[in-house]
């Protein structure tokens, strides 16, 4: 008699919490579905969903307790208490059975708790993603309003002042057009500058090697040997790809 005591007061609690998400969902539903969605949750809307989470989450992301405690502990948060609750409900029936066949109702009530708690997860990420296109929609058309909005305020200017404006504009842009000129006018002469110096420092070399060259006695003939040994190298080696040549076409 204990043990279905226990059980009666363990399923009394589990729909106790059921309902109170079921609470939870209605005032959530009603934000959903407001006509003017504000662009940022509100406090309420906020602690709504805090609760909801709170009693949705899973227990792995909150300390557990001990296999032995009772799921009916004050301390332990509604979320703790639900996952805890059909797991200690769980545990409970498999220990029934191993003494005698549980009765089917327990198991077919104890499955129907497993699936309010799924189900009502899946109805939390519904409404989430349902509030979250509908304050992106109204985010957009608020934007679109702003820019509609401003084109009305400019078109209702004086002509003066849009003329001013334009003028304004073209002369900023006139501006920003003479600015890039200027840097890429400096830039030419950059690099000019830089041609300028390395055709300085090649005829500088240039010098130096022909004063050097006049300095070594001997220097210029022995250039002039060496030009002409490889003109004559050259000259030897065309005779003689000619001759291949002709061979191989007379031969062939």
């Amino acid at each position: 008699m204990a043990t279905a005591s226990g059980w009666g007061g363990q399923r009394q609690h589990a729909r106790q919490l059921e309902t109170q998400t079921e609470k939870l969902f209605h005032t959530y539903s009603q934000f959903a579905t407001a006509t003017n969605i504000p662009s940022t949750p509100s406090a309420e809307e906020q602690r709504v969903e805090t609760q909801l989470l709170d009693v949705l989450q899973k227990a792995s992301r909150h300390p557990t307790a001990p296999p032995d405690t009772p799921p009916l502990t004050p301390h332990l948060s509604p979320s703790i208490q639900r996952e805890h609750l059909i797991g200690h409900l769980t545990r409970q029936l498999d220990s029934e059975s191993a003494n005698e066949p549980a009765p089917t109702l327990k198991r077919t009530n104890l499955a129907r708790h497993a699936e309010m708690l799924a189900e009502h997860r899946r109805d939390l990420h519904r409404l989430q993603a349902t509030l979250r296109d509908a304050r992106n929609r109204a985010n957009l058309l608020s934007n679109v309003r702003s820019d509609i909005d401003a084109y009305r305020a400019s078109v209702r200017r004086p002509e003066g002042d849009r003329e001013a404006d334009y003028m304004l504009d073209e002369r900023a842009r006139i501006e920003h057009s003479h600015g890039m000129v200027d840097s890429v006018l400096s830039q030419a002469y950059a690099v000019n500058e830089s041609f300028s110096a390395q055709r300085e420092t090649l005829a500088s070399i240039n010098r130096r090697i022909v004063a050097a060259a006049s300095h070594v006695p001997g220097i210029n003939s022995l250039v002039g040997r060496i030009g002409a040994r490889k003109r004559r190298d050259s000259i030897m080696l065309a005779a003689l790809i000619a001759t291949c040549l002709v061979a191989l076409l007379y031969f062939r």
